[in-house]
Formats: C-alpha cells, sequence, structure tokens
C-alpha cells in the first residue's frame, strides 16, 4: 500500500485537493477532521486538565482554546503535546484498517507534515500551493481572521518553496478546480501504475 502525504501551508487549497482525491476513489485521512472528533471526545478532558474552562459539555471550545494558546508558544506545545499522539493514532488505526482491506493508495493529509516530522510515515508528498496574493485573500477571508493571525501562524509553518522543494508532486490551486483535479488525477493514475510494477 502507498501511502501518500498531503500537505500545504494555510490557504493553499488543501482540504478542497483532499477531497479530490476522495472523489478518485482513494481513502483519505484528515487530520482536522481527526482534531475535530477528538476534541469532541477523547481529547476533551486532557484539554481541560491543561487549559481548566475550555470545554463546554464535554467538547473543546475551539475558539476559547484559540485565546490561550494564539501567541503562546509554550500554551501551544503543551496543547500539541496532547493532540499530536492522539491524531497520530487515529491515523494508524486508518492505515491499518486499509491495509487489511487491500487499498493501495491511501492519502494522510497532514497540514504539518514537514513541522512534525511526518515525512518518515508517508512515502511520497503532495504539496498543494497558490501564490502569495492568492493564499492571503483565501485566509483572510476567513471569519475571525486578521493580518497579526496570519502572521503568527506562517512564521511557525516551514516555508512554501522549502515545502514544493521537497515535494515529489506539486499541486498549484491557484490554476483553478479543473486544473487541480486534473493534477491529482494524474498523481492517481502514476501511482496505481507504480503499484502494478512493484512485485508484492
Amino acid at each position: 500500500m502507498i501511502v501518500l502525504g498531503l500537505t500545504g501551508s494555510i490557504g493553499m487549497g488543501k482540504s478542497t485537493t483532499a477531497k479530490m482525491f476522495a472523489e478518485a476513489g482513494v481513502p483519505v485521512h484528515d487530520s482536522d477532521e481527526a482534531v475535530h472528533r477528538l476534541y469532541a471526545g477523547k481529547a476533551a478532558p486532557l484539554v481541560e486538565a491543561a487549559f481548566p474552562g475550555t470545554t463546554k459539555s464535554g467538547s473543546v471550545d475551539r475558539t476559547k482554546l484559540a485565546e490561550r494558546v494564539l501567541g503562546d508558544a509554550a500554551a501551544l506545545k503543551r496543547l500539541e503535546a496532547i493532540i499530536h499522539p492522539l491524531v497520530r493514532a487515529d491515523a494508524d488505526a486508518f492505515l491499518a484498517g486499509n491495509r487489511a482491506a487491500g487499498a493501495s493508495l491511501v492519502v494522510l493529509d497532514i497540514p504539518l507534515l514537514f513541522e512534525t516530522g511526518g515525512r518518515d510515515r508517508v512515502d511520497k508528498v503532495v504539496v498543494v500551493t497558490a501564490s502569495p496574493e492568492i493564499q492571503r485573500a483565501r485566509v483572510l477571508a476567513r471569519p475571525g481572521m486578521s493580518e497579526e493571525k496570519l502572521a503568527s501562524i506562517l512564521a511557525r509553518q516551514v516555508p512554501d518553496a522549502e515545502k514544493r522543494s521537497q515535494a515529489d508532486f506539486v499541486i498549484d490551486t491557484g490554476q483553478g478546480f479543473d486544473a487541480a483535479r486534473a493534477a491529482v488525477n494524474a498523481i492517481v493514475a502514476e501511482l496505481a501504475g507504480d503499484k502494478a510494477a512493484r512485485p508484492d
């Protein structure tokens, strides 16, 4: 089974690209979706213990949590120490399930793949990219986003150029949906061919 890591900086179109892989029939594990599930379940009491007052009715209140950790490097590290192992365990269960089901290709959608040392968990890496202008416009259009927040997020992410230099495949989402979908389908076809050409 080929494990394809999908990553990209904020606002580059990673979530949309992940959906395109799913539409092409590839099982996708979405780290952000896993965090949402964990915040509503097993992570909630751990987050509450570390950051009292950040949960409500057994779920993490993301707005309250963001107020506590954004701009505070030590608090962010504490949160990551709780969440990252849980997301990783969730992804491992996804991989084991798909391997048992005989899947030939799966995608791990990992926002901070390079930042968290995730390169060793995947066989190939796809980086989604777009021009800085498109990226900025997309991110600033999000509710609650500001120039300061964007600067703080980008400061913690490996620069786009560096990500692209380490990628096996690059998808430019600034070229529109059709071009991105064509790139996704080409990658799926190439990796399916790789798999067929390999002896078991």
